[in-house]
């Protein structure tokens, strides 16, 4: 099969993340993939081979909250590199100042994922205040003939919702809460003019002045842990926090205590710091909504971003702009 850029000989592509046999298949339908999982070589040595190639991969195809950075390291075990594109809309796990220094492009999935995790938040606000899960495990366990009603949850209209991260998921979280009358504010680098909310350069103001503390703001070295001890006692003993964005961005230890000691009502949380590993107090609390970091994935979103990711790859090699290209430093 032709190659996207023309030439009789299919490019190139490192995939350094699993994907599934449908992915698999759409992409080696345009380029010869060299796949780290199926290589059942360590990292080094698959690198290596690869770079030793007589047509060294160009692009690369990573994913995000994974052990595989795209840095220095990558790029020097395999110097051939010119594109990597994320099947994650955050970044953090790519080096854009090394991108720029060597002229590799970024691409990142965009908007693919964005209203699945939107919806999978407000799911979380909902399940959490209104006690979903344990209810459903109350009624599993066979306690309701024994021990009566379940306690009573909390209502979810009206309240005050405050945002971290105003971006596409963000946005669409608003818009989303908004008709159950929900009362938006929001922290974000900087003021969202077009957008009636209520902007809060303050973090810790801004969970003052909320019931619920949604995350969902990319990782970096600012919002890192932008959750922490001081935050969650603003928000308050009635106060709930859900994070769809990184795990790094709530200093987990601080809301285990806050949750342990009710200085806090609630969490819903879909990422973790250390995940798959979770807290043993948080699987043991009643109060805590958690999923397995999958608020990206439907089988919607699955097949979008296959698509997205071809598309991006086929640009690269084409020499046509990124479909989402990230800005560099």
């Amino acid at each position: 099969m032709a190659s996207p850029s023309g030439a009789g000989k299919p490019p190139a592509v490192l995939l350094l993340r699993p994907v599934d046999p449908p992915f698999a298949v759409a992409l080696r339908e345009r380029y010869r993939v060299l796949d780290l999982l199926s290589s059942g070589q360590p990292l080094p040595a698959f690198l290596a081979a690869a770079a030793a190639a007589p047509d060294p991969p160009r692009a690369a195809v990573v994913m995000g909250g994974g052990s595989i950075r795209a840095d220095a390291v990558l790029f020097d075990a395999v110097p051939s590199l010119r594109c990597v594109v994320s099947t994650a809309a955050g970044v953090d796990h790519i080096d854009l100042a090394e991108c720029a220094r060597r002229g590799v492009v970024v691409a990142n999935s965009g908007t693919v994922y964005s209203g699945d995790v939107a919806d999978h938040a407000v799911g979380m606000v909902i399940d959490v205040m209104r006690r979903v899960s344990a209810a459903e495990r109350y009624v599993r366990r066979g306690l309701w003939p024994v021990q009566g009603d379940y306690p009573l949850g909390s209502k979810v209209s009206g309240k005050r919702v405050g945002i971290i991260g105003l971006g596409n998921i963000g946005s669409l979280i608003a818009k989303r809460l908004e008709a159950f009358g929900c009362v938006i504010s929001y922290n974000s680098r900087n003021p969202k003019r077009s957008l009636p909310y209520t902007y809060y350069a303050d973090v810790r103001a801004l969970a003052a002045d909320s019931d619920v503390l949604v995350v969902s703001c990319a990782l970096n070295s600012e919002t890192r842990h932008i959750v922490g001890g001081e935050v969650l006692d603003a928000l308050g003993e009635g106060g709930v926090v859900v994070n769809v964005g990184r795990g790094a961005n709530v200093d987990e230890a601080a809301l285990v205590r806050a949750l342990r000691e009710g200085r806090i009502a609630g969490a819903g949380l879909d990422v973790f710091e250390g995940e798959p590993k979770v807290s043993p107090e948080l699987r043991e609390m009643e109060n805590v909504v958690l999923t397995p970091h999958v608020a990206v994935w439907t089988a919607e979103s699955r097949s979008d971003l296959r698509d997205h990711t071809v598309a991006n790859l086929d640009a690269f090699f084409s020499g046509d702009p990124l479909l989402t290209p990230v800005m560099l430093p």
